[in-house]
């Protein structure tokens, strides 16, 4: 039976606000450099307004992957939460536009607005995210809709919605869901700083929840408190099925089983580095969900990144089945 959908993803639905900026700029904003930062409602309307040529799009870690495999030519769903105000709006359309169904629509009532991330972007191609979360870290099990979630191959989760309760439920819900359905769960672990806040939770969740997950070295090396990449490796393909860890401009090591693959990255100098994660992700999630190898999968995802990393903005602008098909795949 075929699914309506190939990917389905929760997680923070959020409209990137971008601007080029030197780092004199961020010092005196008192912006640290090259992390993300949760910022409050006070603070993320200042660096807002302290914005010049500002371009605003659809994000959200999650978003851009399914925005980069709709790219790839597979069919995706977002589970995520916006106000039913000007951004929230133009964030619905933006996924719709772009060919990722968004079917819970902009929320009314309430007083919490759409999320909104001031990503400031130096000479170096670092970017300095500033985001003030509003409601879309607000994503409960009453977001997801069963129907939705067992008409997928996929399921994708964003770590930094563990931060709530809700968050961790609604995860909870749609990866029972998707099993039910004989789907595959995974996640991204996000961030360094959002494993070291809930460690035993994700630990938990890789090793009865999950089907794969998708991190860096420093996240993996934090989940599992290790000396070294390879001991945390070893400990989290110990817990869960598929481990992919990206590795900045060095080889990607995936995991699944006794099958252990290194694929070479080609260094490049970023324009933007914004959204390398996520596209490396839809990438690899394009080879799954197509039934590729774990070499070609991932061979996808270094392609993607790359694309992504080559300008400003976090998603593609070029035409990646055209890419894929120009590297064999």
């Amino acid at each position: 039976m075929t699914k309506r959908y190939e990917v389905v993803g929760i997680g923070n639905a959020v409209v990137d606000v971008i601007a080029q900026t030197d780092d004199s700029f961020l010092e005196h904003m008192g912006i640290t450099k090259g992390i993300m930062q949760l910022v409050e409602r006070e603070r993320g309307e200042t660096l807002y307004a302290a914005m010049s040529e500002r371009v605003q799009a659809a994000g959200g870690s999650v978003a851009n992957t399914l925005a980069g495999l709709g790219a790839m030519g597979r069919s995706t769903a977002f589970i995520g939460r916006v106000r039913d105000d000007a951004l929230g709006r133009f964030y619905a359309d933006a996924m719709t536009d772009g060919g990722t169904d968004f079917p819970n629509g902009p929320v009314t009532g309430g007083d919490l607005p759409t999320s909104r991330s001031m990503i400031f972007v130096s000479p170096d191609g670092e970017r300095s995210m500033n985001t003030y979360l509003g409601i879309s870290s607000e994503v409960g099990p009453d977001d997801v809709d069963d129907a939705v979630v067992t008409d997928a191959q996929v399921l994708f989760l964003e770590g930094y919605l563990f931060d709530k309760d809700q968050g961790k439920e609604a995860f909870a819900k749609a990866a029972r869901a998707i099993r039910q359905g004989g789907g595959m769960a995974g996640i991204a672990l996000s961030d360094p700083f959002c494993v070291d806040r809930h460690r035993a939770d994700f630990q938990a969740l890789l090793a009865n929840d999950l089907d794969y997950v998708i991190g860096n070295e420093a996240e993996f090396t934090t989940l599992y408190e290790a000396g070294t990449l390879d001991e945390a490796l070893a400990t989290a393909a110990a817990a869960c099925p598929l481990v992919v860890c990206t590795r900045s401009g060095d080889a990607v090591v995936i995991i699944r089983g006794d099958e252990r693959v290194e694929i070479p990255v080609n260094r490049v100098v970023p324009v933007d580095a914004t959204g390398a994660g996520d596209q490396f992700a839809a990438g690899f999630l394009n080879g799954l969900v197509t039934g590729r190898t774990l070499q070609d999968a991932g061979r996808m995802g270094c392609i993607a990144a790359a694309e992504v990393i080559g300008h400003m903005g976090a998603r593609p602008e070029k035409d990646m089945k055209a890419l894929f098909a120009d590297a064999g795949l």
